[in-house]
Order: structure tokens, then C-alpha cells, then sequence
């Protein structure tokens, strides 16, 4: 799974918000063996309910809306730089600019 090599590449995360599409029980023990707090509501259809901090959860939205507010910008929404130092650079830049407007 992707979200398991991504998340293997950022040291030191003690605690994962993520949402339901990533609730499954292999990504659940992939988080447990490496002593990470799965913040993971449950799908709905799910047999046993697992819990998880709402509150803590809540905070999810930010980032949510931070990155909303970065795909304003239609250079970052549609990717048109070919080489990823470009798209960083124009990614650091709409990022500076949304933060000080």
C-alpha cells in the first residue's frame, strides 16, 4: 500500500489523522508495529466499531482546508510544471502567498 511507504519515510510520527478510506485492517497493524496512534474513523459497514479520538480527528479539517486553499491556485491544481523542483518552488510560493493574504 502507498500509504504505508509514505508514512514509513516521515520519522518520528507518533499519530496518523487520516479518513475512512484508509481504514483497513493491514494499514491498522502496519501503524501498530511501528507504535503509531491510528486516529481512523471507521467505515461504516464495518462489523466491530473502533474507536478513535474525535477530538483529535477535528483537527484534520485544517489541513483539509489548508490544501483546498492551495488548489486556488490553478498552477498547483492542475500541475503544469514537467519537473518536480518547479512544482515545489510554485508550491512553496502559493503556499507563502496564501498565508499572508
Amino acid at each position: 500500500m502507498l500509504a504505508e511507504t509514505c508514512v514509513s519515510l516521515i520519522p518520528g510520527v507518533t499519530q496518523l489523522l487520516a479518513d475512512k478510506g484508509y481504514d483497513t485492517n493491514e494499514f491498522r497493524a502496519f501503524l501498530k508495529a511501528h507504535g503509531i496512534k491510528a486516529v481512523i474513523p471507521g467505515k461504516p459497514k464495518r462489523q466491530k466499531r473502533i474507536r478513535y479520538d474525535k477530538k483529535a480527528h477535528k483537527g484534520r479539517n485544517v489541513v483539509e482546508r489548508r490544501f483546498c486553499r492551495l488548489k486556488d491556485f490553478r498552477r498547483i491544481a492542475t500541475r503544469y510544471d514537467k519537473l518536480a523542483r518547479n512544482f515545489f518552488s510554485a508550491l512553496c510560493f502559493a503556499a507563502t502567498l496564501a498565508y499572508w493574504l
